[in-house]
């Protein structure tokens, strides 16, 4: 399920550098502590997530994947 995000997560997702051609590898970390990894996130505007539970609103903070940076 593609979860359109918000315009502070859209602002700082066009800060960082794309994974690829139109798209981010991410880690969502949640308001329970949970955090998702490796979330592809396309065009800084819509992530792909598999847990339906998760809201736009649970989002604390968004990072790039820690196996992507250099």
């Amino acid at each position: 399920m593609r979860m359109p995000l918000t315009t502070r997560w859209i602002d700082k997702l066009v800060s960082l550098p794309e994974t690829g051609a139109g798209y981010q590898i991410v880690d969502l970390l949640l308001r329970d502590g949970r955090r998702l990894r490796r979330v592809m996130v396309f065009n800084a505007e819509e992530a792909e997530i598999t847990d339906q539970t998760v809201r736009t609103g649970d989002i604390v903070d968004i990072q790039l994947s820690d196996q992507l940076r250099h």
